[in-house]
């Protein structure tokens, strides 16, 4: 049966919502919405192999008087990035004191070549992907892998290359950190996040 996660963020007003089958890989269908830096609903598609690597992820953005999209699909040759744009989410972004974003996606896909997993800013669902590929939340604690991941921007959908390390702590529990950021989050038994300390809680049907 598929699954139903959601999590509140903790860091700022804001949730996510995913519907997933973990089955076979992973097909997941989510919605977060935040209001920093300004108020935004992303909605995506993410489609994960047997072997836990992605293979497609489509992201839409979305705000007053703006939408953006992504869509990211790895195959034998790389990574093929394709994006959108209607509206003006750099004149949101400059009105409300914030820098811009620049432009969606990345304008030299070779530099995902590394990357097997990857990562949606705020979103607790992607560090699944790396802890399942790697069965990190079973593993020996003090086991650390470090990873590429195609790390998504929100609200701007810039795709950047990120090294992260991922290092088991024993059953439950997984350090994540990328360059001078790091948090220990909690897993449950199939590595969906419970808890990510400083960005988001899951809050379970009661």
């Amino acid at each position: 049966m598929p699954k139903s996660l959601f999590w509140t963020r903790t860091d700022t007003a804001g949730s996510e919502h995913v519907v997933l089958d973990d089955r076979q890989g992973l097909t997941a269908q989510g919605v977060a919405l935040a209001v920093d830096p300004i108020p935004y609903t992303c909605r995506y598609q993410l489609t994960v192999g047997a072997d836990w690597s992605t293979s497609r992820l489509e992201v839409t953005a979305e705000g007053a008087g703006w939408t953006r999209s992504v869509r990211l699909e790895r195959g034998g040759d790389g990574w093929r990035v394709r994006t959108g744009e209607e509206g003006d989410l750099d004149a949101a972004l400059r009105a409300a004191g914030h820098p811009p974003a620049g432009l969606p996606g990345t304008d030299d896909p070779d530099r995902l070549a590394e990357a097997l997993d990857v990562d949606l800013g705020g979103s607790p669902l992607t560090n699944t992907l790396p802890v399942r590929r790697l069965n990190l939340s079973r593993g020996p604690a003090d086991q650390a892998r470090t990873i590429t991941a195609a790390w998504v921007l929100l609200p701007g959908l810039a795709v950047l290359p990120a090294e992260q390390v991922y290092t088991s702590l024993g059953p439950g529990r997984v350090r994540y950190a990328s360059d001078s950021f790091t948090a220990d989050l909690d897993v449950d038994q199939e590595g969906f996040v419970v808890r990510y300390p400083g960005l988001a809680e899951r809050i379970d049907p009661r």
